[in-house]
């Protein structure tokens, strides 16, 4: 036989300082280090801190907003709660209106003393709804506003601007910034256009 296939292999010999480096390589490799694990905790908690800061944020406004609507439908509610009932007071100051149209300048004493208690009971129906935020729109001779005003005819009058308010049929009234009724005006028409303000 040969010398050659009769020897085993002998085993590799590594220097034990490899051997250590090799094995820290693996388990290295295979566990994180504690400041990898302590960093990615952080970046985790530093995400769920900004995501329940953006939620408080948002929470916060949400509230503010609500805070401030239900002030509005309060003040709203106490300013114009007496809407309906004030509306249909007005067909009573508008007969009181034509009540003392109609009774004209009467020169007998017991038809003045009606007149002047009709008279008397109108201002004080306009007290009482201008206490309670109804105030009369005043149409005659302002410039005409679709929002306050309803043009029911249009009068040919070269003296006065084209778009001015000449003849009021009904007296228009505001609640608070609301119309409550328009009044029901004439407007001229031909005159100059009006002078624009600013």
């Amino acid at each position: 036989m040969n010398d050659e296939t009769l020897k085993t292999p002998e085993p590799e010999t590594v220097a034990p300082e490899a051997a250590a480096g090799a094995a820290a390589a693996d388990v290295g490799a295979s566990a994180p280090s504690p400041t990898a694990e302590l960093e990615a905790a952080l970046e985790t908690a530093r995400a769920d801190v900004a995501n329940l800061k953006d939620q408080v944020l948002r929470t916060l406004a949400d509230m503010e907003n609500l805070r401030r609507r239900t002030e509005r439908e309060v003040r709203d509610g106490a300013q114009y709660a007496v809407t309906s009932f004030a509306r249909d007071l007005l067909s009573v100051s508008d007969n009181l209106a034509r009540a003392l149209q109609s009774a004209g300048d009467s020169e007998d004493a017991a038809v003045k003393g009606v007149v002047e208690g009709v008279a008397m009971t109108e201002r004080e129906l306009a007290k009482v709804l201008e206490k309670h935020g109804v105030k009369r729109i005043v149409a005659e001779g302002a410039k005409f506003d679709p929002n306050l005003h309803q043009a029911m005819f249009e009068v040919p009058n070269p003296e006065l601007p084209s778009g001015t308010v000449v003849q009021e049929l009904q007296t228009g009234y505001v609640i608070g910034e609301r119309v409550l009724r328009p009044a029901l005006v004439g407007v001229a028409k031909g005159g100059p256009k009006a002078k624009v303000e600013g």
